[in-house]
């Protein structure tokens, strides 16, 4: 048994790698070798910086055809993390507009730059700390994790999925009801940082590598 972190050039791959060692007993690799990638049972696709960048790197590792056909015709579980969770979709405004892989129809919008709070106080852009998650529907991830717990974010842009059935849990910054959660078939995918959100976050990780879709 094998956990593959996908290793595009992009992310905090160790930290990431590091926090699912803690809950698991099975092997977790760092890797861009296509065989040990299609030999794994679980992938993690994480994701850091701009998305353009980001997208940029898959396909010059040659790595974007395979995650495409890991996501439609693999079936392996597959866990998006951070920017990994923007590539997901259909289109983000990052960067001028750039095409992402489109396995959840929907975009990627910038938080608007004059956002305020409940005090009337400017909200910082990128939005940077711990905040409440809501659960919209059940999930083998949220398994043992409490309604309304708080994860760490680091981000400009955020998740907007066109099919309420992909979505799985939001956070609200100011007037934007982000959507940080998001599943399909064998996919989970999150804004947040699991490896920075101390218990819930390992939990996540920890159901994760049990999940069986």
């Amino acid at each position: 048994m094998t956990i593959a972190v996908i290793d595009y050039g992009m992310g905090n791959l160790h930290s990431v790698a590091k926090a699912l060692e803690h809950v698991t007993h099975e092997n977790v690799v760092i890797t861009r070798d296509p065989r040990r990638i299609l030999g794994a049972t679980r992938l993690v696709l994480p994701g850091q910086g701009a998305i353009r960048d980001c997208v940029g790197e898959l396909e010059r590792t040659e790595l974007r055809g395979l995650v495409d056909d890991i996501l439609t015709r693999q079936g392996k579980p597959l866990l998006g993390i951070c920017v990994g969770q923007q590539m997901l979709m259909e289109r983000s405004e990052e960067n001028g507009g750039v095409d992402c892989l489109g396995f959840f129809p929907g975009q990627v919008n910038r938080f608007p730059a004059t956002m305020r709070d409940q005090h009337d106080q400017r909200l910082k852009v990128p939005h940077m700390g711990w905040n409440l998650l809501e659960q919209h529907q059940p999930h083998p991830l949220w398994e043992g994790i409490d309604q309304h717990e708080h994860f760490y974010f680091v981000h400009s842009y955020y998740v907007e999925a066109a099919d309420d059935a992909h979505v799985f849990g939001t956070t609200q910054y100011g007037s934007v009801n982000a959507h940080v959660a998001i599943g399909r078939d064998s996919t989970f995918a999150v804004q947040f940082h699991p490896e920075k959100s101390s218990r819930a976050g390992l939990r996540l990780l920890e159901n994760f590598v049990t999940w069986t879709p």
